[in-house]
């Protein structure tokens, strides 16, 4: 952890409002892309970025002096989605798949190149949405988020080996998806 990150864990144990506006601005955008490939419906995924912020400001007084923020703002994230899945299910919703990949600013392109692209997302899309929860959010912390395989093991709550050993079976899963696709 960073000598920032623990000045802002203590300011932020201290009720420092421009404190929670840095750690805001900081991972806002990390959390809200990571909700919308969980959930892919932006309402939804905006309501549990507001709630884990929520959660962070009635939390902050009692987090622990070694608490990596950014981990425990993702995993806050992750829970609440997981109870979010679990209402709907139990109310017979049903969650779309997770996934916009490729959603990003794009550079000028030819329209084949623009639809060929499109058609590539789309197939990643599909593949990646038929992967087991467990694997999509290994992929999403790490391809998507851009965490440390340790960082993510954090967020849920297993050990950095687990991690390790799920990322490559989601990586392996959905290169034969995409394959088994492609015939």
């Amino acid at each position: 952890m960073t000598g920032a990150d623990v000045d802002g864990v203590a300011q932020l144990k201290r009720g420092d409002a421009q404190a929670f506006e840095r750690a805001f601005a900081r991972y806002q955008p990390g959390l809200l892309r990571f909700l919308r490939r969980l959930t892919q419906h932006d309402a939804t995924a905006l309501e549990l970025t507001q709630d884990t912020w929520l959660k962070l400001a009635e939390e902050a007084p009692w987090l622990r002096d070694d608490t990596v923020l950014r981990a425990w703002l993702f995993t806050v994230a992750r829970n609440l989605f997981l109870s979010h899945r679990r209402w709907s299910l139990l109310d017979g919703s049903r969650l779309d798949q997770l996934l916009s990949w490729g959603q990003g600013r794009r550079d000028e392109q030819t329209p084949e190149a623009s639809a060929s692209t499109h058609q590539e997302q789309q197939h990643v899309s599909r593949a990646f949405g038929q992967l087991p929860l467990k694997y999509r959010e290994a992929l999403a912390l790490v391809a998507g988020e851009g965490f440390e395989p340790s960082e993510a093991a954090l967020v849920l709550g297993i050990k950095p080996e687990a991690f390790r050993q799920r990322l490559s079976r989601a990586r392996e899963q959905l290169k034969a998806m995409m394959e088994r696709d492609e015939k």
